[in-house]
């Protein structure tokens, strides 16, 4: 597939060489409008679903573009947005013009508001907060309207900043009531206390009155904010010129990205595997950063300190004061989270729960073993099943016959039907995706032979690609978990084990829903000569592929053919939920036949259905994910601090109950398979990982019902074989 894009995109390139780029580059040594000018025709071109820039179009960036730059509308006034509003049809027509007047018209005023804002902050942090006075601030700032006039402006910045400071007061607070054992909290201190005991925090405060806790809470802000502000007054146009080309490139889809030269490099290096960090994907929320995936074998996948949902508020380095990222650029704030391996990094992060908690995490590199195949014999009674888990569809690009996750799951296939496993379970949750290839002969582990999935380019027929060994190396029971986090690769496997019937998915109403293919273009490749230095590249969708039966995952995803809740069914995750996403639709369906093992499949359903409604454990699931809906949904926060506190400890009460979720027994046995048992006498760590991860699938319903499905489907099998044993004889 890879391939036959790259032969399709010469036409691309071939029509670039011969027009005016050239001239252009010379004729304007703009690299800015070079770069749009670029970025623009090869979308146009290459794109799988090409937009029209038109008027509505343009209303679209303009919007987007002054969202992303002020999310929190706490820099643009009223006035600030009508000026700009004279642009706000025109954009489409500056892009074909390589115009950027309205670019630098915002930027401009932008540096401008930034500046007073700075003023601002500081005469509001000069004044005392009244944290018994009754007043709420709307965090959903979608609905706030833009400021009228500086005052309003002032008052805006007001209730944000005591918003900051009552966080850092209630904490503050806290550690003071611990620090002088219950005593009262009127500003004077009667209950005496091991000062040997106490760290330099607590001593500190355990000495403060209560307005001096305020003082203290006030200027950690004013810090807090000074440090952001030196951070945005390093950044250089240029970083706010490529935040403006992909708003634009945004508008094309979620997946469609413009890599400034240095974020090219550091797509390079995640692309070879080698992560250096805390190990998590993030997304850009007005309230900070939103955590969207969690990576295989980094410190935060190896610490569960955080989980996906969670939005980081703060970024500290190691004990200093934190500084503030609501407002600042996701690229930015990622810059303060990485970091050299070994060093420690302390966030502030609102939990899915809503509860808000410092995080400290020591960075380091993604521990790739990790992010591989992995295998499990499950004993249930006297009989013995198989669990695979699948981080990702792994590949070597340069080199096939490299490592690479089909030829890893044959392996654990072929050592768990030597252990003598009767079920076979595929764990795809929070499997983001990877290699086509891997896809399309790991399912010709568990089929005769036949099309996997369904690809098509923009104008072209449908490619099919198939399975054509006719081996099938398990004709076994065989079970699929996903979860909304299962996408692209995950989704194109358990789609097409669902439509031939050879697989029950169990797992999430839907998974994920990415139904799209990408290739990364270096723009240098496109221009002949180009005075300007390195352009950069640009991911672009190219493909959108399809299941056998016709459909696409693209939106809808996989829908469970059994379903569990899990936290996250309440909660915006999927593609669905993200900006300008491309359209389900259906084109022919493949030529398939159906499996025809001795499987009861719909009976085998209806049981499992049947079991999860009187499942206690399954009940709190779906309570917890209905509770974490309305937390997410809360949107009025009180600046009152009895309020407030009382508000954090009931949930962080509410959050605790829910952690009874972890002490559920499966009363499952899991054990490593005896290749495994052998290199743990020369690699403890490895056993110490492998322990911790059977306690964890111990305590897993999801695994629990699948051993319970493939049950069911051994039974029946056996059933049926029976049967026609009996016929015969008979």
């Amino acid at each position: 597939m890879k391939k036959n894009f790259v032969l399709a995109f010469l036409v691309i390139l071939i029509a670039v060489a011969s027009c005016s780029f050239t001239n252009k580059s010379f004729e304007n040594d703009d690299k800015d409008k070079l770069l749009l000018d670029l970025i623009t025709y090869v979308l146009e071109r290459g794109h799988y679903e090409p937009k029209d820039i038109n008027d509505k179009f343009s209303s679209n960036v303009f919007e987007d573009f002054i969202d992303i730059i002020d999310p929190t509308k706490r820099y643009f006034l009223e006035s600030d947005i009508r000026e700009f509003e004279q642009y706000k049809f025109q954009i489409d027509d500056q892009i074909k013009n390589t115009d950027i007047s309205f670019f630098n018209l915002v930027y401009q005023r932008l540096m401008k508001r930034m500046d007073e804002a700075q003023e601002i902050y500081t005469e509001v942090l000069e004044e005392p907060f009244d944290f018994a006075k009754e007043e709420s601030i709307t965090i959903d700032y979608d609905e706030v309207p833009y400021a009228k006039n500086r005052r309003e402006l002032k008052e805006r910045w007001r209730k944000q900043l005591k918003y900051n400071a009552l966080g850092v007061y209630d904490n503050k607070v806290k550690i003071r009531k611990t620090a002088i054992s219950g005593g009262p909290d009127d500003g004077s201190v009667s209950v005496e206390v091991d000062v040997e005991n106490l760290d330099p925090a607590q001593l500190e405060l355990k000495n403060m009155s209560l307005a001096e806790v305020e003082a203290a809470s006030r200027e950690s802000t004013k810090t807090t904010l000074d440090d952001f502000f030196d951070f945005i007054d390093d950044l250089e146009r240029k970083d706010w010129f490529v935040q403006y080309i992909n708003t634009i490139v945004d508008e094309f889809d979620p997946h469609t990205f413009y890599f400034a030269p240095e974020e090219k490099d550091k797509f390079d290096i995640s692309m070879s595997g080698k992560f250096e960090g805390i190990g998590a994907r993030l997304q850009k929320k007005p309230e900070g950063a939103k955590v969207v995936e969690i990576i295989s074998g980094g410190p935060v996948w190896r610490a569960k300190s955080l989980e996906v949902g969670d939005e980081i508020l703060k970024v500290g380095q190691n004990g200093e004061e934190p500084i503030d990222i609501v407002g600042m650029r996701l690229d930015d704030a990622i810059k303060l989270i990485k970091g050299p391996k070994g060093t420690i990094v302390d966030l502030t992060v609102r939990k899915v729960d809503g509860t808000v908690d410092v995080v400290s995490i020591t960075r380091d590199v993604v521990e790739l073993e990790e992010s591989y195949v992995k295998s499990a014999s499950v004993i249930k009674e006297d009989k013995k099943y198989g669990l695979i888990n699948l981080p990702k569809f792994y590949v070597d690009f340069d080199d096939y016959t490299e490592r690479n996750a089909a030829t890893d799951v044959a392996k654990e296939v072929e050592r768990l039907k030597t252990e003598g496993v009767e079920g076979l379970v595929l764990d795809l949750r929070d499997n983001g995706g990877g290699s086509l290839k891997t896809v399309v002969e790991m399912a010709g582990l568990f089929i005769k032979d036949g099309p996997v999935v369904q690809v098509r380019s923009s104008g072209k027929k449908k490619e099919i690609h198939e399975d054509k060994d006719e081996r099938i190396q398990w004709d076994g029971p065989l079970v699929i978990l996903v979860n909304e986090l299962s996408a692209s690769a995950s989704e194109i496997l358990a789609a097409a084990m669902q439509d031939y019937k050879r697989a029950i998915v169990i797992g999430s109403k839907q998974t994920f829903g990415k139904g799209t293919v990408q290739n990364v273009i270096p723009l240098d490749n496109i221009v002949r000569s180009n005075e300007h230095g390195n352009l950069g590249a640009i991911k672009i969708t190219t493909q959108k592929f399809y299941r056998i039966n016709g459909g696409s995952t693209q939106l809808e995803g996989v829908k469970s053919d059994i379903v569990v809740p899990d936290k996250y069914s309440y909660i915006d995750l999927g593609e669905r939920d993200q900006e300008n996403p491309l359209g389900w639709d259906r084109i022919s369906p493949a030529d398939y036949e159906v499996w025809e093992g001795y499987m009861d499949y719909e009976g085998t359903i209806e049981r499992s259905s049947a079991r999860l409604a009187l499942n206690s454990q399954v009940k709190l699931i779906e309570e917890n994910a209905r509770w974490l809906q309305e937390q997410q949904n809360e949107n009025e926060v009180s600046l009152n601090y009895e309020q407030y506190s009382s508000r954090q400890e009931k949930n962080k009460e509410k959050s605790n109950y829910f952690k009874s979720l972890t002490d559920y027994d499966s009363k499952l046995t899991f054990e490593s398979l005896k290749y495994e048992q052998e290199l743990f006498t020369q690699d403890p760590v490895l056993r110490e990982k492998r322990d911790r991860w059977h306690q964890d699938l111990a305590r897993d319903v999801y695994v629990e019902e699948a051993i319970n499905v493939l049950q069911d489907l051994q039974l029946n099998a056996l059933k049926n074989q029976n049967t026609k044993l009996a016929s015969v004889k008979g």
